[in-house]
């Protein structure tokens, strides 16, 4: 059609042999159906490509936000369908170049229109779904940190059955989590490879949603992504880490501190108990040695810079609990030093 409509509008003003036309005419259409056939495949895999990437995005979406995202397109088209009447109330009078010209306006200003709402209406909370079903009694999810996972009490207190609701384990913490365990600093490995571990024999104590949201914020904000996500989904912050569990506190999210919880408990090291170690560097004060337990408690060894690189047996002399975490103060087994 647009090969004919193209002959019969511009081309055939040059052909004056009557059968020249008559030829033309039937060609026309038939070049332009073979141009259509050639562009086609291009059309295809374009519209696939953007269809693709738009089902992924909005895969990525939580309910409240496709909702958003939808009454903003709405509103947004009928913006559009609005400023049309005007266009074509004072641009049309001008003739039929001024309808062609409201025709493209009309066009531009309709996707511009429908993507701002789309995007607006997506930011916009208009479905706490999350915190309403909390309201009715059912159980809040809870997001998993990754300091939670290397720490690795989780598991523990999962099989005892004291945390209730689905866990939610963010795509953007297991990349964190992989980056750690790959990491080139012998320590930050053996804690990542931890908390792999920790991941796996937490699946088999309850399986966990892996979340694919995620947010264009800038490398290394994994807390901050954490915060928003968790206000999006109405969710509670599962964490022992220090900083995030203040700045939770400041926008509004709740947050269960595994630390906090460990100190409303009994230490399950006391004062006397020996433990054996390895002092590994050295302490912040003189002649002070460092070791960590399996969950990354750090160990205070006075007297312990000599045996670095060691290991030895320790006794405990004092343990000190903050919300920060749990320090264990000793000394090496056989010493008089206190």
């Amino acid at each position: 059609m647009l090969g004919r409509e193209l002959y019969l509008n511009v081309l055939s003003l040059h052909f004056e042999s009557e059968r020249l036309q008559l030829i033309m005419l039937v060609v026309s259409p038939v070049v332009g159906a073979l141009v259509g056939v050639l562009l086609a495949p291009l059309a295809q895999a374009f519209f696939e490509d953007e269809l693709t990437a738009a089902e992924g995005a909005i895969e990525g979406l939580d309910p409240s936000q496709l909702a958003g995202g939808a009454l903003g397109l709405v509103l947004g088209l009928g913006i559009a369908l609005l400023v049309k009447s005007i266009l074509f109330e004072f641009i049309s009078l001008t003739g039929k170049t001024g309808s062609y010209v409201a025709i493209v306006v009309y066009v531009i200003v309709a996707i511009f229109c429908a993507y701002l709402g789309a995007r607006v209406g997506a930011k916009t909370q208009i479905i706490p779904a999350s915190r309403t079903a909390a309201a009715g009694g059912a159980p809040v999810e809870k997001i998993v940190d990754t300091s939670v996972i290397v720490d690795g009490r989780i598991v523990e207190i999962v099989q005892t059955g004291f945390l209730d609701g689905p866990l939610v384990v963010p795509r953007f913490v297991l990349r964190e989590l992989q980056a750690i365990a790959d990491s080139s600093d012998p320590m930050k490995r053996v804690r990542g490879r931890r908390g792999l571990e920790v991941l796996g024999r937490l699946q088999e104590a309850r399986s966990f949603e892996i979340s694919e949201r995620d947010y264009d914020l800038p490398a290394g904000s994994v807390d901050a992504k954490l915060v928003r996500l968790a206000k999006e989904r109405g969710a509670k912050l599962l964490t022992n880490d220090y900083n995030l569990n203040r700045i939770a506190h400041v926008e509004g999210v709740d947050v269960l501190n595994v630390n906090e919880l460990a100190g409303a408990l009994k230490s399950v090291v006391l004062p006397g108990e020996e433990l054996h170690v390895a002092v590994i560097r050295e302490g912040k004060e003189a002649n002070q040695g460092v070791a960590y337990l399996d969950d990354g408690t750090m160990i205070v060894v006075e007297h312990g810079r000599r045996l670095i690189g060691e290991q030895t047996d320790v006794v405990v002399t004092s343990v000190l609990q903050t919300v920060a975490g749990r320090m264990i103060f000793a000394r090496p087994k056989g010493s008089g030093a206190r």
